[in-house]
């Protein structure tokens, strides 16, 4: 029996999650969750798997979500809030397994307080690699810590990777697995076809409209954009310990083939399946054993073709700049992501136009790229300066 924490439980990762976990009762254990604010879909979850203890990091939300326990007599659940007590979720004695899924820099001290906890921390979380890079990676070599990735197309690269290397997450070095280049595979999101003279009156619901996959808003923008996929590389570079020219993009529109890794004797082994996150939510819970995740098995006669083009900087300028930021070191990257954050909420709130969300992450990468980050700290700080910044520069924007 495996005892499990879900940060980020009412969320899309988290709610697969538990969707697979409530297929394998005799497995797995619910003892944490964690949410924002969705009280109604965690007390719901509270019912269903009776976890000893829930954080609500919105106070006024837990306190609601506390007297809906009470009313129906779920007293035994403890009830916490504020984002402190996300690290003592994390860090818990009683938890065995992580599933780190909260969207967003948020995420990342209470992802190090697992990894520092020696827990298995199944990562879904990339804003923690993306924000601090070699700080996290040297955390997890000075613990015990095991680090699986949840990301499906760093699932299929883990999974596609040398059985040794798989046991070396952040420290492998490609050359000696005879590994040639990283293939990171992207669909293209809803606007691979659309004239980039439209792109200015892209709306949010149109951009969260993704064509194969089921994703939060955030995450949906961040795809249409590519900087979903620019997050991908920066975390894939951390991952597994590579260069910025060992990995390359690729758009596969029809999601099916994950991601691959070349070889240098010219093989080429790549992970495919149906375009759905609880298989690589099941690979990582079971790792190295295999599970059932519900999910359909992907149908070879039906399929569609196989299609596979590069990516143009034109129509994904945020691709171009993550890889820029990965290029230029931690600051540019812990900063690009700041700025996303901030810009992509804002164009949901048709604050800016969709173009306009570029034009956001550029100026506060640019200022921000010679800065040196060293520690949590000075993360935390940049972060939090990066933010005001990208809030700035959008009260310079015209939306109409």
């Amino acid at each position: 029996m495996q005892n499990l924490c879900v940060l980020g439980a009412t969320g899309s990762i988290g709610l697969n999650t538990l969707d697979v976990v409530r297929r394998h009762p005799q497995k797995y254990n619910v003892v944490s969750l964690s949410a924002h604010s969705r009280v109604d879909t965690m007390f719901d979850l509270c019912v269903e798997f009776s976890p000893e203890t829930v954080v609500m990091v919105d106070e006024y939300s837990a306190e609601q979500l506390k007297l809906k326990l009470i009313a129906d007599d779920y007293h035994q659940i403890e009830v916490l809030a504020g984002a402190q007590a996300l690290i003592k979720l994390a860090s818990s004695s009683k938890v065995d397994s992580v599933m780190a899924a909260i969207v967003g820099a948020s995420g990342l001290l209470p992802t190090l307080a697992a990894i520092k906890a020696d827990k298995r921390v199944l990562l879904a979380n990339k804003e923690s690699l993306v924000t601090s890079g070699q700080i996290f990676i040297d955390a997890l070599a000075a613990s015990k810590a095991e680090l699986l990735p949840i990301d499906s197309e760093h699932n299929a690269i883990f999974q596609s990777l040398p059985l040794d290397m798989q046991t070396r997450v952040g420290h492998g070095k490609i050359a000696d697995y005879g590994i040639s280049k990283i293939l990171l595979t992207g669909s293209g999101g809803p606007f691979r076809e659309t004239p980039l003279a439209d792109f200015a009156n892209i709306t949010p619901e149109q951009a969260c409209a993704h064509p194969n996959w089921d994703m939060g808003r955030k995450i949906s923008v961040d795809s249409a954009t590519m900087m979903n996929k620019g997050l991908e590389l920066i975390e894939a570079k951390w991952l597994f310990n590579l260069d910025v020219d060992d990995i390359q993009v690729v758009l596969h529109p029809q999601s099916t083939i994950h991601s691959m890794v070349q070889y240098v004797d010219g093989s080429v082994i790549a992970q495919m399946g149906n375009p759905d996150m609880r298989t690589p939510i099941a690979h990582a819970l079971a790792y190295p054993q295999r599970i059932d995740s519900g999910v359909e098995p992907f149908d070879f006669f039906n399929c569609k073709n196989f299609e596979f083009c590069a990516a143009d900087f034109k129509r994904y300028p945020n691709l171009k700049l993550a890889i820029d930021a990965c290029r230029q070191g931690q600051a540019a990257c812990t900063a690009l992501n700041a700025a996303n954050e901030i810009s992509v909420a804002a164009f949901l709130n048709e604050e800016i136009k969709f173009t306009e969300i570029s034009v956001v992450n550029e100026v506060v990468m640019k200022h921000f790229s010679h800065f040196n980050v060293t520690t949590i700290d000075e993360v935390v700080d940049l972060d939090s300066q990066a933010r005001a910044l990208a809030h700035d520069t959008i009260k310079t924007l015209d939306v109409t």
